[in-house]
């Protein structure tokens, strides 16, 4: 497809580390690289969503022509356009994706749609009481840009929200329960960008070996110094019981301090946006406003000790 400016970004990534050190500090458990392994195995199981969601797609076409050739041998036609309709299993992106997952099976680790009708059918029996879709069938000759236009409607109006869909996924694998709202996210960046030039091809899953890197290195190196860093962050809050301030909070100051120390190419005020924003959804309400105070402590005694280097401008 497209160059995507989707992708595994570094907000997630963060996310994904601050998960596998929280959950490494609470066991208190030494074994690094057995936690890192599973902090890999969270990121590449959010590309395997990816995978699935579109595979939906396809499972979706197929419900769609088995039905539409069954519809055709009736002794007594139907008037539904459903049924005398042919344009969904003639959409110009379904085909692609069609003809991708006919060539390219998806990983034997990864559920097979045809092994869960008790999800694709309530989905499907959505898809065809809407509005937007039913008014779809009914064109007499929809171009490329109609094609699109309903897949964004279903992704968007029906797939993305469908509460069946989130639990499968969610009792499939643990970590899809905060994947969902990326990878959908990213899908429909996918959808909005097609253009009719285009064969469906999944994009990868990392932008490029820096990041994998960065996902890495932060892990290790906040996991390896958070004793060092918990001291820390008592000295610059004396007046703060220290039970009081939660686990996640010291986790994710720590992980500011780390990209302070060990990130030159990341701009301070970036470290500090990025875990203020992180806070909102994994931590107490009053969070950002405490991690935004202490790292700033931080980075002021940082750049008075000279310990702060950053390789750009701009970049303190």
């Amino acid at each position: 497809m497209v160059k995507r400016s989707y992708m595994i970004n570094r907000r997630h990534l963060r996310i994904k580390v601050m998960q596998a050190a929280y959950a490494l500090l609470l066991s208190e458990n030494d074994n690094i690289d057995a936690q890192e392994r599973y902090l890999f195995k969270s990121i590449d199981a959010l590309h395997d969503l990816y995978l699935l969601q579109y595979a939906l797609f396809r499972a979706l076409w197929d419900k769609a022509n088995f039905l539409f050739q069954t519809a055709k041998n009736k002794y007594i036609p139907s008037d539904s356009p459903l049924e005398k309709s042919d344009n969904f299993i003639h959409n110009e992106l379904l085909l692609s994706i069609e003809n991708y997952f006919s060539k390219n099976n998806l990983p034997g680790h990864i559920p097979a749609w045809k092994e869960h009708p008790e999800v694709v059918h309530p989905v499907w029996e959505q898809i065809v009481q809407y509005d937007a879709f039913v008014q779809y069938m009914a064109l007499p000759k929809p171009g490329f840009e109609a094609d699109k236009k309903i897949i964004i409607q279903i992704f968007r109006n029906i797939i993305a929200p469908h509460e069946l869909l989130a639990a499968f996924y969610e009792a499939e694998v643990m970590t899809w329960v905060d994947d969902i709202p990326f990878v959908n996210t990213w899908i429909l960046d996918n959808l909005k960008k097609w253009n009719p030039a285009e064969s469906f091809k999944p994009d990868p899953l990392y932008k490029d070996a820096e990041d994998k890197k960065f996902a890495k290195e932060l892990f290790r190196k906040v996991v390896l110094n958070f004793n060092k860093y918990e001291a820390e962050i008592a000295a610059k809050t004396p007046n703060w019981d220290s039970d009081r301030i939660t686990r996640i909070d010291k986790l994710l100051i720590a992980m500011g301090m780390t990209e302070f120390l060990s990130f030159p190419q990341i701009p301070t005020k970036v470290t500090i946006n990025e875990y203020i924003e992180i806070s909102k959804d994994y931590a107490t309400p009053k969070s950002g406003i405490f991690i935004n105070g202490v790292l700033d402590k931080m980075l002021v005694d940082y750049k008075a000790q000279n310990a702060i280097q950053k390789s750009g401008r701009g970049l303190l």
